[in-house]
């Protein structure tokens, strides 16, 4: 009976090691406890960091000796050095907010660019050239600081949309001189590889030029923005009138008028449904460009506004990477 009593023990505990090693860690945990689920990922994309408010200019502006002009960097997470894209916004020559343009800015972080978008001066309190001499400022802010950002300062790219696509295509066609190149870091050059233009001017003399002509004549008024960003304020000393007011100044506000050998390679891009800034606008640039040999693409969306929910999408951003990985990698 003994031997029998120990031979039904050592079966019953053989019996509850073969039942617990069928089942797993997870399911013999003590009743209450939930089992985790396990997800496998394997890396592929680069971490990302933002460094915001970072100076990299003082410039005088009405009343102030030293205002300064920030901009706010993405920095992808890696050991090589990255080319680098400046993004500038748009705001109507009266708001340059370097907060917009959030996803065109991630998708190209994404993609290995340190991206910087700036603010820069703006109408009334500025006229021009002296958003465009902000534009090249931070351009040579990247160079000098390179080692910082972990930057290739031989690569460097520009993109901008509507008020900050003309200031990106005329740093494009002003590209390799020292036209506008004025304040700090001027041991470094403001030149860019290559350009972007969203939906912007060329001629501030014809923003309107496909609409109709009440449309045309408000943006001949004084009161228009272009009329500031061109001749300045009459009441502090601006010329009083119309953008075309002063002719010459208006033509030297035109990006067009500084095409030439050294313009950057150019990506233009335009909605058939703007109502802002003409298509016909970015068509003037593109066909100034091809007739003086320099790379230039140009594309219309069908539908596409002046900004809004179709520069978003995958198949226009994907035009803008493709364009920068040609002449940045």
């Amino acid at each position: 009976m003994k031997i029998n009593c120990n031979l039904r023990q050592m079966v019953l505990f053989s019996l509850l090691l073969a039942g617990l090693a069928g089942f797993s860690g997870a399911e013999a945990a003590e009743p209450g406890h939930y089992a985790s689920q396990t997800l496998e990922v394997m890396p592929v994309k680069t971490e990302v960091k933002q460094i915001s408010g970072v100076v990299y200019e003082q410039v005088p502006s009405r009343g102030y000796a030293n205002v300064p002009m920030q901009l706010d960097l993405l920095q992808p997470q890696k050991k090589t050095r990255m080319p680098a894209i400046v993004y500038v916004t748009g705001g109507g020559f009266i708001n340059a907010n370097k907060d917009n343009g959030v996803q065109l800015r991630n998708y190209l972080a994404e993609k290995g660019y340190v991206v910087a978008s700036i603010t820069y001066r703006v109408a009334p309190t500025a006229k021009f050239p002296q958003p465009l001499e902000d534009v090249k400022a931070s351009i040579r802010y990247l160079r000098a600081h390179a080692d910082q950002w972990n930057i290739d300062k031989n690569r460097i790219g520009i993109i901008g949309g509507s008020a900050g696509g003309y200031l990106s295509a005329f740093a494009g066609t002003t590209s390799g001189t020292k036209t506008f190149d004025k304040g700090e870091n001027l041991q470094e050059s403001s030149q860019v590889n290559c350009a972007v233009d969203l939906y912007g001017i060329s001629d501030p003399a014809r923003i309107g030029m496909d609409f109709s002509p009440e449309v045309q004549k408000l943006h001949q008024s004084a009161g228009a923005t272009e009329a500031l960003w061109v001749n300045g304020s009459p009441v502090f000393g601006g010329k009083d009138g119309g953008v075309s007011a002063d002719p010459k100044a208006a033509a030297a506000a035109n990006p067009i008028t500084y095409i030439g050998k050294n313009s950057a390679p150019m990506l233009l891009m335009h909605g058939t449904a703007d109502k802002v800034v003409s298509p016909s606008q970015t068509d003037l640039l593109y066909q100034a460009l091809k007739e003086k040999g320099v790379p230039a693409q140009r594309y219309e969306i069908p539908g596409a506004a002046h900004g809004g929910v179709y520069w978003v999408q995958d198949k226009v951003l994907q035009v803008i990477g493709d364009f920068f990985d040609q002449y940045l990698k």
